[in-house]
């Protein structure tokens, strides 16, 4: 029986689309952790960011290794936040491209919920142009996949993004890893290029020089974003603070007075 509709925590969404904006070269992926109830409704609370070993513009694959391990860290999360959490679900995007899924993905789907059937994916078109007001719209939606090999078809499950007055640690945690994430494809991707293969010192020099603005890239999209999170979630702790010790003052005054 499919999903009857997701909760998406608006923190969670952040990474989302973050990993999402990261590049508009590739398509990005990571997994969802939450929990699904006896009505099947599916609540997501916390992200996972993979780290992809082979950089797709149109496609993107996750491993039984990666699996496995965010299963792991679900555990952790779940005794973290003393609530059931466990891997419920995929997410990926389409730089300027429609934000429906192809029948790759489609497919990819249905062969996760051979293993879960509460399953659902999660696609975030970015860097796509609107025609009509020539401006990059960002749009998200959310999928199972129905029927049988070969003739899948899309199932689309209605989402609702959940406000939240914070940052949870698990996603402030998402957020600060994601560079150094994005860092780490990059220097893969580099010395893959370079291995084995006799270079002329302008070829050489050439690569190193898009390596380092790959780099650059990194720093400028995602350092940026991250610090000024931190500094949003800083200055509403300090007001929090301060609205604390004036109510703290007040008892305080209540209780000398009677």
């Amino acid at each position: 029986m499919a999903v009857k509709s997701v909760y998406l925590e608006s923190e969670a969404y952040l990474v989302c689309l973050t990993h999402a904006l990261s590049t508009e070269r590739e398509e990005i992926m990571g997994l969802l952790i939450g929990e699904i109830d006896e009505q099947k409704v599916s609540r997501i609370s916390a992200v996972i960011v993979l780290r992809r070993s082979d950089k797709q513009s149109d496609r993107v694959e996750i491993s039984p290794e990666q699996l496995s391990a965010a299963s792991t860290e679900a555990e952790r999360l779940a005794v973290e936040l003393q609530r059931p959490m466990r891997v419920i679900g995929w997410y990926h995007s389409h730089p300027h491209i429609t934000v429906w899924p192809s029948h790759v993905d489609v497919r990819t789907q249905a062969t996760y919920q051979l293993m879960d059937p509460g399953f659902v994916g999660l696609i975030y078109s970015v860097f796509n142009e609107d025609k009509n007001t020539k401006q990059n719209r960002i749009q998200v939606t959310c999928f199972q996949a129905a029927g049988n090999d070969p003739n899948f078809t899309r199932i689309e499950i209605p989402l609702h993004i959940v406000p939240s007055e914070k940052i949870g640690s698990a996603s402030v945690q998402s957020l600060i890893t994601l560079p150094s994430i994005l860092t780490m494809e990059e220097e893969e991707a580099y010395y893959r290029a370079m291995e084995n293969k006799d270079f002329d010192l302008i070829s050489k020099i050439h690569n190193a020089s898009v390596f380092t603005k790959s780099l650059c890239h990194v720093i400028d999209v995602m350092n940026g974003p991250v610090l000024q999170t931190l500094e949003n979630r800083l200055e509403r702790n300090k007001n929090r603070i301060r609205m604390l010790e004036r109510e703290r003052e007040e008892l305080l005054k209540v209780l000398n007075d009677s």
